[in-house]
């Protein structure tokens, strides 16, 4: 029996907010570290997404449509590249073209909304898939959310929306006794198909590989795959979905990562018990084997796999709550500057910034803490959703006190623009009859 091996990346940057001070607040609008934002892509494009792709996109040609593979890149991500390495967004349009690409849904700005506000849910993801469809022609048909977080009700959510499946982790705690190597469906809604990932095989990859102190370093592809041949001759999928920073930024290129790629790769494309597939095919052509039932939300972060990387403490929680506060009216927000703000608020990397945990092997860290502390971080992020506020009011009013506070503010601002207008005059009359007068 041919067993299907699908290799997904993810693909994510967040907007970096600067140092904001308290005295900021209702004084400064900007919240962004542009350096460092530009820097960190720099150095990252270079490592990973630039030579990754061109590799990618060199073994599909070599492989004759045999090696698949799939991707989801976040909408803050695209937004760096186009800012800051635009031959990335090139190199991504070349690997739509082969046809051995598929593009997965996301949430746009890589956000916590599925275990918040189901409108706000739905928006990223229409958001994201836009701009998918957009720059690379496809319009996704399977999703990932953020960080895979799952549970039976976000899944049926999903399956609501039109997706065939969904990816998520292989927990312990869900999967118990069984396999992550086979389909699964949804315990409400068994429409939509569930691939599992293998942790194990994939964090080999991911998290091991260049670690001189594991038992089976160094990594060689037909290791790899000879693991793969002794699974159960029954267990049809194996899913290895890893961050692609995996190639050459965590992994660095010394470390022999792109040359196990390669020979990975080439040898799978020609054994004839392992096949690549896309996720697309997987839950087209496999047979779900049973409903996987996951009352508690579920992610790939830490040794738990649950949420405490983003909600584990009080600080955390008090962020997103306040922020979600805000999600009703800003669902009646046009203002493009507030809406872009908002969406990049919403990245689940500031609510990492905050964690306490500390984490063994680093699986959700895929960007630099600019944080000294998680009270840094904190207070940082909310004095900017406290001048966030400030500026949602004028729009937005939350009462009708603040409606009131809103037209006097903007009367006052008008009479302001009036009086600097007359005194203009006033000046160009005076300096017209003082001309006049010599």
């Amino acid at each position: 029996m041919t067993k299907s091996v699908c290799l997904f990346f993810q693909v994510h940057q967040p907007f970096r907010h600067r140092r904001y001070r308290f005295f900021d607040i209702g004084n400064d609008h900007y919240y962004y570290d542009d350096y460092s934002n530009d820097t960190i892509m720099r150095k990252i494009a270079d490592k990973c997404y630039l030579p990754a792709n061109k590799l990618i996109l060199d073994l599909i040609d070599r492989m004759e449509g045999k090696f698949k593979v799939a991707f989801s890149i976040t909408g803050t991500a695209l937004e760096q590249f186009e800012l800051y390495a635009p031959e990335v967004i090139d190199s991504f349009k070349k690997l739509a073209k082969t046809g051995c690409v598929e593009f997965l849904s996301e949430t746009y700005s890589h956000s916590l909304s599925s275990l918040k506000n189901p409108g706000i849910f739905k928006e990223q993801i229409r958001l994201h898939d836009e701009r998918i469809f957009g720059l690379f022609g496809q319009k996704p048909r399977i999703f990932r959310n953020t960080e895979m977080i799952y549970s039976d009700e976000i899944g049926a959510e999903i399956a609501g929306m039109g997706f065939l499946g969904v990816l998520t982790e292989g927990a312990k705690q869900v999967l118990g006794w069984k396999s992550p190597n086979f389909l699964y469906v949804n315990a409400i809604n068994p429409r939509l198909k569930v691939l599992m990932r293998n942790f194990k095989l994939s964090d080999d990859i991911a998290f091991r590989f260049s670690n001189g102190n594991w038992s089976e370093h160094p990594l060689t592809a037909d290791k790899f795959i000879g693991w793969l041949e002794r699974l159960e001759e029954k267990e049809e999928v194996v899913n290895l979905f890893l961050s692609y920073e995996s190639l050459g930024e965590r992994q660095a290129e010394e470390s022999g990562i792109f040359k196990f790629l390669e020979s990975f790769v080439a040898k799978v494309s020609v054994n004839p018990h392992l096949q690549f597939a896309t996720p697309t095919q997987v839950v087209e052509q496999l047979q779900p084997v049973s409903a996987v039932h996951v009352p508690e939300a579920i992610s790939w972060a830490d040794e738990e796999r649950d949420l405490t990387a983003w909600l584990g403490n009080n600080l955390q929680k008090e962020a997103f709550n306040k922020l979600y506060e805000l999600g009703k009216r800003m669902q009646r927000c046009t203002d493009a500057d507030l809406v872009k703000d908002w969406n990049y608020l919403q990245e689940s990397d500031h609510f990492y910034y905050m964690s306490t945990k500390h984490s063994s092997d680093g699986r959700v860290n895929r960007s630099e803490n600019p944080f000294d502390s998680p009270y840094g971080a904190f207070i940082n992020y909310m004095n900017i959703l406290s001048d966030f506020k400030i500026r949602l009011n004028a729009v937005v009013p939350e009462n009708e006190t603040e409606s009131e506070i809103a037209i006097l503010q903007r009367i006052i601002e008008e009479k302001d623009e009036k009086l600097k207008k007359l005194e203009a005059d006033l000046r160009r009359l005076q300096k017209t009859g003082k001309q006049k007068r010599h």
